[in-house]
């Protein structure tokens, strides 16, 4: 039976949790997710996760910070001045917000405080800083 390798597209389904058991993530009522090993389409700890797994096997694999979304990087958490938002937004705690940089990039940030004057925005990946854990199953190689 043949075995997963660096450049095989493959089908899987997966879930994935922090390692306190919360879900943030499952392929559960859906198709299964498609992507070439190796390409970069999944985090590296994914990626390397179902390198030798064959059609049918289950497996758990603990993905550390360095091979999921990377630490936090507080560079990336900035104050906002409240007088630049539009006039019939009222930010709290917890919001999702889009922003564009000078590129015309557009990028998603959370809103992780507000005073009277700033919001502060967070733009780093919400799993980012966090040690994963992903159960796969491969479904196929395509």
């Amino acid at each position: 039976m043949q075995a997963v390798k660096s450049g095989d597209t493959v089908r899987v389904h997966y879930h994935g949790r922090l390692t306190n058991g919360t879900t943030f993530d499952s392929s559960e009522g859906r198709q299964p997710l498609e992507f070439k090993v190796g390409a970069g389409m999944v985090i590296k700890g994914f990626d390397n996760g179902v390198l030798e797994m064959k059609v049918g096997d289950k497996k758990t694999v603990n993905i550390p910070v360095g091979e999921a979304y990377g630490p936090k990087n507080e560079e990336m958490v900035m104050d906002f001045p409240k007088s630049n938002l539009p006039a019939d937004l009222n930010p709290e705690v917890g919001m999702e917000l889009q922003m564009s940089n000078p590129q015309g990039q557009v990028f998603p940030v959370k809103v992780v405080g507000v005073s009277d004057e700033f919001i502060t925005l967070d733009a780093n990946h919400p799993l980012a800083g966090e040690d994963l854990v992903f159960d796969i199953e491969l479904v196929e190689i395509v």
